[in-house]
């Protein structure tokens, strides 16, 4: 019986329990002479629960426990020649692995046939669409029928006990309930620990994160020093040969970070003032009908696949931009020849501002409109225009929610990926100027890590590096923009 199963099985019986929570809820309503504590919808959820929560509880532990003893049972059946050192048993087991999801398609007329000598495993498997090898040995193939056989048990046996927890939890709430029992406390203590839970989890998320990209930052770090990858001007990771060690190569961090910060400059230049701009009308001077229209449309912006700028730049910005650069040329000096690159930080830069401009509008927007309407009436009732109550008094008062919608577009500009690669390019260059291309850290982050490859040399481990780097640049933008949100909220409380 398979997990989902399981727990539509436990669905069930928790709406079950539910649905008789609350016909002995009303029926102590009526029977009782006292007041019963808490509403039927508190003694049926709490049934409900009790029968619930345990056998979740227990499915999670079972389903965590049950891979890692089948794992460590099963490997120590395979012969010790296949276990000479970690990596012959690791890729041995992976085999099991494989055979074992072969064998799960198998009916029991196939199994006994193979078993009996009459069909060959490999051909059987490779008829399943398993990749097998024809001389598969006969070890390993028992320890697949072993793993099976387990894995079976195992979810037959979770399936047994989560349904008797269920059932067992279920008839000891509904045992409780009383005009007396307090299940309105119970349910508002167990809402209160699922919103600790929810604010855990999401915390040892982003430390779990950080932990395992400094793990493997670490061990790039051990390979490459690092001041030459901090201070490093240029990037050749330069993959070696299997088997050559992989120690070749730079690993310059500064031409990245430069190419990252560049782009980001140009998108924000581009975004900021239109999409300010558009919200200060929208929110000030628009109509509600022109509102009700220009709002929408001008967040289809944000809907549109970031490939599909990514090709809008390669055809039709980058041309256009190389095209006009050498009729400016030719107008000037005669000779007609572009200085600015199809693929440059300028139209990355352009096209990637494009894609931002929703951003910083509709959050600016909704910033503006949710400054006091008092405000608005004091400043112009004092006499001053409406462009001066907008300059003076609704801008400072939005400023803190306009710098958090500003850093948020920074991130997005500074993650930016497909449009990066199609617009400016995978050339890792340290240049000025902006007519030429240049690369992002993200892009690199996707380069270094494509491929089937092993996490053991530096060539791979530098995304990592690569990675922590840009999470801390981030981080220190959000320190930057929550100190100026803090001190403009101040003033204006």
């Amino acid at each position: 019986m398979k997990t989902p199963l399981i727990l539509l099985i436990l669905a069930l019986m928790a709406i079950g329990a539910y649905v008789a929570g609350r016909a002995r809820s009303h029926a102590l309503s009526r029977t009782s002479k006292v007041k019963t504590h808490s509403r039927p919808a508190y003694h049926s959820a709490y049934v409900a629960l009790a029968g619930l929560l345990p056998a979740v509880l227990v499915l999670i532990v079972w389903s965590i426990a049950s891979p890692i003893y089948i794992d460590r049972t099963v490997r120590a059946t395979l012969p010790s020649d296949l276990r000479i050192d970690q990596a012959s048993e690791a890729l041995n087991y992976g085999t099991v692995s494989i055979v074992a999801r072969g064998v799960e398609q198998l009916t029991e007329a196939e199994i006994a046939a193979a078993q009996a000598g009459t069909v060959k495993w490999p051909e059987l498997l490779v008829s399943k669409a398993v990749p097998v090898a024809a001389d598969v040995r006969p070890e390993i193939i028992q320890a697949a029928l072993k793993r099976t056989a387990m894995d079976a048990a195992s979810h037959k046996a979770m399936a047994a006990v989560c349904i008797v927890v269920a059932a067992l939890g279920a008839f000891l709430g509904y045992r409780r309930l009383a005009p007396s029992f307090r299940a309105r406390n119970h349910i508002e203590k167990l809402m209160l620990v699922t919103l600790a839970l929810c604010s855990t989890i999401a915390i040892l998320t982003t430390v779990g994160i950080v932990v395992s990209m400094l793990s493997e930052a670490t061990r790039f770090f051990a390979m490459v020093p690092m001041h030459e990858f901090f201070f490093g001007t240029v990037w050749d990771p330069r993959f070696a040969a299997a088997g050559a060690g992989g120690e070749g190569g730079q690993f310059g961090l500064i031409p990245l970070l430069a190419g990252t910060l560049y782009i980001a400059f140009f998108a924000m230049l581009c975004a900021v003032p239109v999409g300010l701009l558009s919200a200060i009308y929208m929110a000030e001077y628009a109509s509600p009908r022109v509102r009700n229209l220009a709002k929408p449309a001008l967040e289809l912006l944000a809907g549109i696949p970031t490939i599909v700028y990514g090709f809008f730049a390669l055809v039709t910005v980058g041309p256009f931009l190389r095209d006009i650069s050498a009729e400016l040329n030719g107008l000037v000096t005669g000779n007609y020849t572009n200085f600015i690159q199809a693929q440059s930080v300028l139209t990355a830069g352009i096209v990637m501002g494009i894609m931002l401009i929703p951003f910083v509008s509709s959050l600016s927007d909704d910033i503006i409109t949710q400054v006091p309407r008092a405000l608005r009436d004091g400043s112009l009732g004092l006499g001053a225009t409406r462009s001066e109550t907008i300059k003076r008094v609704i801008l400072p008062a939005a400023l803190p929610g306009i710098v958090s919608a500003l850093l948020l577009t920074a991130s997005r500009a500074v993650g930016e990926t497909m449009i990066v690669v199609l617009a400016a390019g995978v050339a890792a260059r340290l240049s000025p100027n902006p007519f030429e291309p240049m690369t992002t850290v993200t892009v690199k982050i996707v380069n270094q890590l494509t491929g089937d490859l092993e996490f053991t040399s530096p060539q791979t481990l530098v995304a990592f590096a690569l990675g922590i780097t840009l999470f801390a640049i981030t981080l220190a933008l959000n320190i930057y923009a929550l100190y100026i949100v803090r001190k403009y909220r101040e003033q204006y409380e």
